[in-house]
């Protein structure tokens, strides 16, 4: 840098004028010739280390009752649960999951499961592309025809997301990407790999991200993977149907296995079509000859070549039957590859027979970013051995598990969309009965968040000043909407409305027990009795006995959900923001000496995400589903404006998608492994029990596409002892949003 341009610097900082963009690179010039820089890049990533909170545990897929004389009482061939490292589906924001694996407890134990071997991500990357989902509603199950379809939109923490991570275009895409990358090359193995996938919009800029995060030395392919069909007529440019998927390590010392497809027919026929008389195997003749610079010149069987062997091993050949003596030419001898030895074809970059999962394959879920399993499969073997921890820290439908799992790898598997979460587990219950049915072992798998932490990390965010008034406008703003007057003088309680007081849950997190915890201590304090928590989303698993519990303790807490609405003034003008209570469901314990079963009776939601009367008034003729006050309903209007409408939830069994049981919830503590404290104070590792049990999923019913019906009667159970004990039942519904209870029951 010259004197004169830190002269022109050093007054444009004065004058207050931004920095040409040419100076970026004389102002941090080092040895790189290259310096890649965007709008938002920041070296520092971050380094929490907050304890994962247990929301279920799945130790085997099914529990059954069995009968004296089946076959498998006596010699049980079916498959058994492996012990030690138990699989991890995670749900959360995975900048935080990736740096509470890296830097918390969790660590020892990856690295105690041999490290993390293998990655593969496929990250959004197109905008536009939301946690949105479409359900299908009634039609026939067999066929698929008849069925209408609901999208269920995404919620306002997804939607944050969605913000963060597309809201100055490319330029937050490379930053979300960038220190989600940086922490999982720390998380990685020193001989592991990552796969990313992606598309034209952002494969360029990406790869130049992989490149400085991993170093272009380490790069060792983009593999193009062919879908399918083009999506789309093009007219003014060539049809795009490809993804790309870059591969690279962390270091040299990397595994890569060779794998290879079958050659097809044609191919065999055309090459392998000579027949050995002795053996009777068809054989393809390949050259015995070398190059001359290479192999050494010397005569055999009256040819002077440069054999590819020595002439000791020629011989041998000859004595095996492996030596082809051609009838036409000059006769030189060549050696017989038989059919039955040949690998097949190395598989290459291009990958052209993978193609993208058809709408009636027996793996297709309905979920919109689905990868085939065979696309999972090959990357897994071809980077991977049996026995090794591979991860997915987008795991959308979870195919990368679900591969994982059926090739004897231990996997950990995380995503942000509450729907995703549920599809993954759903689909990897229906894996573990596959293998334990075929005679296979599997793995157990929990259900993880960091819920009851995040909160205070994003409230520690929140100290400083301009991010504080964004808090207090935000809360002014929801107290508005549900018409309840701003109080002062309370650290959890913000609002007062007809004689109960009102708290409002986090804008960017869910509400956590965490938070519900010090809701109620403030209240004991106080001496408030009723209070309403609003929010966005409630944590996975918030156990309905704290609430019991702080119920009979004098604190009534009712939960509600807080409207999108809310965030339009001329709805909250008008009335249309409106708040609704979380689900509820009901459930009948059947007992006979101590045997019981669990019959599932009522489950009521007042979900809404639609407002019938607005969008009547606002539609033209045709028609759309809606989901209003728990009910999915189906509005047409015709071209002279009469409307019909059809509810396509008939009964409350239609909103099950999934229900399990715990029959002893209190058996087994909740034990958390603590991290460090940022001062280096307290003993990272040490174990505490939360106050809450683990929920083991010990029987479970849910619908599949392949498969709607759900069993709403148990299998039955049969407690060893006599006493009390507390039944946890879980009900989630099709939109993923979980509901659970507790029974107490006497044997």
């Amino acid at each position: 840098m010259t004197q004169t341009d830190r002269d022109h610097i050093i007054s444009l900082i004065q004058s207050g004028e931004n920095l040409p963009k040419e100076f970026i690179y004389k102002l941090f010039a080092d040895e790189e010739d290259v310096f890649l820089f965007w709008n938002g890049r920041k070296e520092e990533v971050t380094n929490i280390a907050l304890p994962f909170h247990s929301i279920e545990h799945i130790d085997e897929p099914r529990k059954e009752k069995t009968k004296k004389g089946d076959a498998f009482e006596m010699f049980d061939t079916r498959g058994r649960q492996l012990q030690g490292w138990t699989n991890k589906l995670i749900w959360g924001d995975n900048k935080l999951i990736l740096s509470s694996l890296a830097n918390g407890p969790m660590r020892r134990e990856i690295e105690a499961a041999g490290g993390l071997k293998l990655i593969y991500i496929d990250p959004p990357f197109a905008v536009g592309a939301d946690f949105g989902f479409n359900i299908e509603i009634g039609g026939d199950p067999s066929t698929g025809s008849g069925a209408e379809t609901v999208t269920k939109k995404q919620s306002v923490i997804e939607e944050i997301a969605y913000r963060d991570t597309w809201g100055k275009g490319i330029s937050s895409y490379l930053t979300m990407m960038y220190e989600r990358l940086k922490l999982m090359y720390d998380l990685l193995a020193d001989d592991g790999c990552i796969y990313v996938h992606c598309d034209w919009r952002v494969s360029a800029t990406l790869k130049l991200v992989l490149d400085d995060v991993f170093g272009e030395v380490n790069f060792i392919n983009e593999n193009v993977w062919k879908r399918g069909n083009p999506r789309g007529n093009a007219s003014r440019h060539f049809s795009i149907n490809t993804d790309s998927i870059f591969l690279y390590s962390k270091s040299d010392n990397y595994f890569f296995e060779q794998l290879y497809t079958e050659h097809k027919d044609e191919y065999l026929d055309k090459y392998y079509n000579q027949l050995d008389e002795k053996t009777g195997r068809y054989f393809q003749p390949t050259p015995l000859v070398g190059h001359r610079s290479v192999n050494p010149i010397f005569e055999w069987k009256g040819f002077s070549r440069p054999w590819r062997y020595p002439k000791h091993r020629l011989d041998e050949l000859e004595q095996e039957g492996r030596i082809y003596w051609p009838t036409s030419g000059e006769g030189v001898p060549r050696y017989k590859k038989f059919i039955d030895e040949t690998k097949g074809r190395p598989v290459q970059s291009l990958w052209d027979d993978l193609p993208q999962v058809n709408s009636q394959a027996d793996e297709a879920l309905g979920y919109p970013t689905q990868k085939p399993e065979n696309l999972l499969e090959r990357i897994i073997l071809a980077s991977s051995n049996e026995g090794d921890l591979i991860a997915d820290f987008f795991c959308g439908s979870g195919t990368t598990a679900a591969v994982a799992e059926k090739l004897g790898r231990k996997w950990i598997t995380t995503d942000l969309g509450r729907f995703a979460i549920h599809t993954t587990r759903k689909r990897l219950i229906g894996v573990q009965r596959e293998l334990q049915k075929a005679g296979k072992d599997f793995r157990a798998f929990e259900v993880l968040n960091l819920g009851k932490y995040e909160r205070q990390f994003f409230m520690d965010d929140l100290m400083n000043g301009a991010l504080k008034k964004k808090e207090e406008i935000y809360v002014d703003l929801i107290l508005e909407a549900y018409k309840a007057k701003r109080i002062t003088g309370c650290k959890n309680i913000q609002g007062t409305k007809g004689g109960r007081f009102v708290t409002v849950g986090p804008l960017d997190v869910p509400v956590t027990q965490a938070l519900l915890e010090d809701i109620f201590k403030e209240c004991k304090r106080k001496l408030y009795t009723q209070v309403d928590v609003l929010g966005f989303e409630f944590e996975m698993g918030l156990t309905p006995q704290y609430i019991q519990e702080m119920k009979e303790k004098g604190v009534s807490i009712t939960l509600k959900y807080i409207p999108k609405e809310v965030f339009d003034k001329r709805a909250v003008d008008k009335g249309q923001a409106r708040f609704y209570d979380v689900a509820y469901l009901d459930a009948k314990v059947k007992i006979k000496t101590k045997i019981v079963t669990v019959q599932l009776t009522d489950f009521v939601t007042h979900y809404t995400q639609d407002d019938i009367e607005e969008i009547q008034q606002s539609m033209k003729s045709g028609n759309k589903v809606i989901i209003e006050d728990g009910e999915i309903i189906k509005i047409e209007k015709d071209k002279n404006g009469i409307i019909k409408r059809e509810t396509l939830t008939k009964k409350w069994s239609d909103w099950v998608d999934y229900w399990a049981i715990d029959f002893n919830y209190e058996d087994r503590k909740e034990i958390i492994r603590l991290p460090s404290l940022p001062s280096g104070e307290g003993q990272g590792g040490a174990e505490a029990w939360t106050g809450n049990y683990l929920f083991e999923n010990e029987w479970q019913s849910f619908r599949t596409k392949k498969n709607p019906d759900i069993e709403f009667t148990s299998a039955v159970h049969e407690y060893r002892k006599s006493g009390k004990y507390k039944i946890m039942v879980k009900v989630v519904d099709i939109l993923g949003v979980d509901t659970s209870k507790i029974i107490e029951i006497k044997i």
